[in-house]
């Protein structure tokens, strides 16, 4: 999505469709927590995240266009959250500090991702050993989410395309209206 949708990432009903205060409830955040938010796009979800983990934990809010980064920034600065580090990313690399994060985002992001081996390869670098990987994609298995079908996945695809490259399975939640909340354990293996 380019900077022209921006609007629809922060549009009012997001709320009620996606529930992110629910979806955040259930990532267990703790002050003091380093996270990366890959795609932060305006920083609907980074923004939230850095008001939980503060005073201390930072949010890595990585995107790959400049005007994204700079609206977040923006909307951060209205609302006087100083705990988000912006990151420009590129196609192949989100940029993320590497060994240093608790846990690594992907709010409908991960099927966007044009070098999917490459991006999972430098997440992994960037996640502690004891570290999550946490995707949101809309249900594929439900008609009813009002979304184009090359937006969606379904659980069975994200585990195929994220397990091989060094992440274990963890759990799925299913109690958000139209997301799977899909969490990856860094794997010992890691990737080759």
């Amino acid at each position: 999505m380019g900077v022209g949708g921006a609007g629809w990432l922060d549009r009012e009903e997001r709320e009620e469709e996606e529930q992110p205060e629910k979806a955040i409830t259930q990532l267990n955040l703790k002050p003091g927590m380093l996270i990366g938010d890959v795609g932060a796009g305006t920083g609907f979800y980074s923004i939230r995240i850095a008001k939980v983990i503060a005073p201390t934990g930072i949010v890595y809010a990585n995107d790959i266009q400049v005007g994204m980064l700079a609206k977040l920034r923006a909307h951060a600065t209205a609302q006087h959250v100083t705990n988000i580090v912006t990151i420009l990313g590129t196609e192949y690399d989100p940029k993320l500090p590497e060994g240093k994060l608790d846990l690594v985002l992907l709010v409908d992001v991960y099927h966007e991702f044009s070098h999917p081996q490459q991006m999972l390869h430098k997440i992994d670098d960037s996640l502690k050993n004891t570290g999550e990987l946490v995707l949101l994609e809309y249900r594929k298995e439900d008609p009813r989410v009002p979304i184009r079908p090359e937006h969606k996945m379904s659980l069975a695809e994200v585990k195929a395309e994220i397990t091989p490259e060094g992440f274990t399975f963890e759990k799925a939640i299913e109690t958000l209206p139209r997301q799977h909340m899909i969490f990856f354990r860094k794997s010992a293996t890691g990737h080759d």
